[in-house]
């Protein structure tokens, strides 16, 4: 058995909830019974990591470029790869059919406090991208967390389904989660 130990500072409350009866999320950090930290808890690795890099003189700030795709989903719901859309790079409406979404999603990341630095087309038919500001890593780890929750909720709230993988579809551009 392990234990989960939340993390107070990653307390969010998600803006599409309603009012009343609102619905907020923690982070946990994985611990073991003996009360000791699972060595397997990526935020556990990462927090280590950035403790050597301190004890060396390093600040470890992390800035992500979020890439992913909106696809249609089939008559149950279920996410498909098909897109009518064959926007490109820095496309704009009528051309870029996900403007919508992505412009709820980025207003909704707003909400949860995100600063969001950049939204736009990307390559590939139906690809997009949303950046937000760096911060240090744990906290940008968590966010990119809290990023995919959210754009995946307001996607399926568009009858879209949004999708991170690197590579749903051959012959085209690919998603990459660039790190800067």
């Amino acid at each position: 058995d392990m234990y989960l130990y939340p993390d107070l500072d990653t307390l969010n409350v998600f803006p599409w909830r309603p009012q009343q009866g609102k619905v907020a999320r923690l982070i946990c950090d994985v611990y073991r019974p003996n009360r000791e930290p699972f060595e397997g808890d990526p935020r556990y690795i990462l927090k280590k990591v950035v403790k050597q890099a301190a004890e060396l003189g390093y600040q470890f700030d992390v800035g992500p470029e979020c890439e992913f795709f909106l696809y249609h989903t089939d008559d149950n719901g279920q996410p498909t790869t098909i897109t009518h859309e064959r926007a490109g790079y820095f496309d704009l409406g009528p051309m870029d059919l996900g403007e919508n979404a992505r412009r709820d999603m980025v207003l909704t990341l707003e909400d949860m406090g995100f600063e969001i630095e950049a939204s736009h087309h990307e390559m590939a038919p139906a690809q997009h991208e949303i950046d937000f500001r760096y911060d240090e890593a744990l906290t940008t780890a968590d966010n990119i967390m809290t990023f995919k929750l959210a754009v995946k909720t307001i996607a399926k709230r568009h009858g879209l389904h949004a999708s991170f993988m690197p590579k749903p579809k051959t012959g085209i551009n690919g998603s990459g989660m660039h790190i800067n």
